[in-house]
């Protein structure tokens, strides 16, 4: 076999292929050094070019910082410094209890938020709590006046919160700074199981930032929201409320209206059945306070009830402003509001003298010792017929006397057929006949004004009754209001504005009970009155409002609280009941006719004052007798 050799040209071509592998690998290295290098001079570059950069940028910073405080020192003045803290920002603080939840913003210092928790609107089963405060309805502001002479607003200022405890009670404390120990503070103070707020405002170290010459005027917004089912029966109770000069309580009413008071020692910004309330330990020397009505068509006007607004003084002493306050955020409920002993009570309209006295010592104290025990509808029922009760002797005097003027009715008319020809002598020989029999005319009238402060009194009563809010009976959802049983939607001119939408069955119920309890009444009055000459004839227009205030009660009371249309309808049907007895088995009416001939035989000595009375009805008929014969004369004379 042949060797196989590796020729001269083989040897030469593996040679060419190494050095040109080798030549490649060169190349290449130098190339990659080359490039890495490149980046790395690059990215020191872009460093350098930043660093740069970045210089100017910050210088810009500062500048801009710079500018931007010496803008805020413009406008603001000391208080620029308010503006650079961390706080100066839209953030809120919540504090609350059992009984209430209170929202304060940074932005004013004041509560934006004021949440009932145990209360819901508009109906029960609604699922929304009562909110007095809610969407910006409601703001406090201090006019700031700086040495300066600049003005400024609270409500546009930014507070620094702190939240805190004092044992049980919790603590919100709001300063809008001009410095480290130069501020302007509200302190509120939430204890446990209260509506009722502690709430001071006090300065320090401001008596050389601000003007002190003059009060600071603190302002008090409010737009009270609608909470209940009725718009136009809540803006009725609405009103500002408030205490002066030592103990006298006023209010501005249900129209719009604007006052000046003095020495204020609270005002209070009432709703139906929820108010507002501030106190002062320092009376405001001089407060102006005013309120706007905003229900002006109950179809459209269905948010607001009424715009409140109190400018109230914060006075200087020794350069600072110090003072102490409260504020109530809660139901208007009597108890709650008189276990303060600072006359709050007279927030709620029980009414004015004798009339408050009966709801506050006999109404509120037996109704809700009733109210304990039993359903509220069924409290209403038992609680009239205590009070028919109680009336039930002055409606026996009242008919009694009816009846003993319906058995001289006769003997009246005889003496008017008398002496028809002569008033004076008939009304002379009417009241002998009257004093004879022993009857007083007027004992029939003195019952029925001895009503009227009941009757009012619980007019007042029934729409104040917190009690009765979102509680049911029957048909009615809510005792504090309509209870109604037909409603529709498509305004009715006239019928709408009067009525309202809806037709409600308590006042239906009332008004069929006072039709008969009239007719019963109505005909023995017109039976015992007799008709005096010269006058209307009675009879008639008793019998016209035998069907006229039934159609006006039912009217009337179609939008108000179905509790108090209960009441009357059980009133009246009782009052019907007491006087069918009375009628049926109590009064003869052959034994008062025996009676008053009884007492004509007998001498009754006259009073002093039946003397007077006598006396100066003889002198008044000599004087017409006198009159006469001189005219007579005159006449006499001229036909001569």
């Amino acid at each position: 076999m042949e060797e196989k050799k590796f020729d001269r040209n083989s040897i030469i071509g593996f040679v060419l292929i190494f050095l040109i592998l080798l030549g490649i690998m060169y190349v290449n290295k130098p190339a990659g050094e080359i490039q890495g290098k490149d980046k790395k001079e690059q990215s020191e570059k872009q460093v350098n070019q930043d660093v740069v950069a970045a210089k100017p940028a910050i210088t810009d910073t500062i500048k801009n910082d710079s500018l931007q405080t010496e803008k805020l020192k413009a406008t603001l003045g000391s208080f620029a410094y308010a503006a650079t803290l961390p706080s100066a920002k839209a953030v809120t603080n919540t504090i609350e209890n059992d009984l209430v939840k209170l929202t304060f913003s940074n932005k004013g210092g004041y509560i934006v938020d004021a949440e009932m928790k145990n209360f819901e609107a508009f109906k029960k089963g609604s699922g929304q709590l009562v909110k007095i405060i809610k969407e910006n309805n409601a703001n406090l502001n201090i006019e700031l006046k700086t040495q300066g002479n600049l003005v400024l607003n609270t409500k546009d200022l930014y507070f620094e919160p702190n939240v805190s405890k004092e044992g049980d009670n919790q603590v919100l404390t709001m300063r809008l700074k001009a410095g480290p120990e130069q501020f302007l503070e509200y302190r509120y103070v939430l204890k446990p199981g209260e509506y009722m707020l502690d709430f001071s405002v006090r300065t320090q170290g401001l008596s050389k930032v601000l003007q002190t010459s003059k009060p600071l005027p603190m302002e008090w917004n409010m737009k009270t929201y609608r909470n209940e089912k009725s718009v136009s029966y809540e803006n009725r109770y609405s009103d500002l409320v408030y205490e002066y000069e030592g103990g006298k309580d006023n209010d501005l009413g249900q129209s719009s209206k604007t006052e000046v008071a003095k020495e204020v020692t609270y005002v209070a910004f009432k709703q139906h059945f929820f108010t507002s309330i501030l106190l002062t330990d320092t009376p405001f020397t001089t407060a102006e306070l005013k309120t706007e009505n905003l229900v002006h068509d109950v179809e459209k006007d269905t948010i607001f009830t009424k715009a409140y607004k109190a400018t109230l003084p914060l006075a200087f002493k020794g350069g600072e402003v110090n003072y102490n306050m409260n504020w109530y955020y809660g139901p208007a409920d009597y108890k709650i509001l008189d276990k303060y002993e600072k006359n709050l009570d007279e927030v709620i309209p029980l009414g004015w003298g004798i009339f408050g006295w009966i709801n506050r010592w006999i109404f509120i104290p037996v109704y809700g010792f009733l109210s304990q025990f039993m359903a509220h509808g069924i409290a209403i029922i038992v609680f009239t017929i205590l009070v028919r009760l109680a009336m039930s002797p002055v409606t026996y005097k009242s008919y009694l006397s009816q009846a003993k003027m319906k058995v001289l009715r006769p003997e009246i008319n005889e003496l008017n057929e008398k002496f028809k020809k002569d008033p004076m002598k008939k009304q002379q020989e009417t009241m002998k006949l009257y004093s004879k029999a022993g009857v007083n005319p007027m004992a029939g009238c003195l019952p029925a004004v001895m009503q009227i402060p009941v009757f009012y009194a619980l007019f007042q009563f029934f729409p104040s009754a917190i009690e009765l809010r979102q509680k049911n009976f029957l048909w009615a959802e809510d005792l504090s209001s309509f209870d109604a049983v037909l409603s529709w939607k498509q305004h009715i001119p006239v019928i709408s504005s009067f009525y309202g939408n809806h037709v409600s069955l308590f006042p239906i119920l009332a008004a069929i009970a006072i039709f008969f309890y009239m007719k019963m009444t109505t005909g023995d009055q017109q039976m015992s009155a007799p008709q005096q000459e010269g006058m209307p004839d009675m009879s008639k227009i008793m019998k016209m409002m035998i069907y006229i205030s039934p159609l006006m009660m039912m009217i009337f009371f179609n939008n108000n609280a179905s509790g108090l249309s209960l009441y009357y309808f059980v009133s009246n049907t009782i009052t019907i009941g007491i006087m069918l007895v009375i009628k049926n088995y109590i009064i003869n009416d052959e034994k008062i006719h025996a009676r008053i001939q009884e007492n004509k035989t007998k001498e009754k000595p006259k009073s002093k004052f039946q003397q007077k009375i006598a006396d100066m009805m003889e002198q008044a008929q000599e004087q017409q007798k006198e009159k006469k014969a001189t005219l007579e004369e005159k006449k006499a004379n001229r036909k001569r």
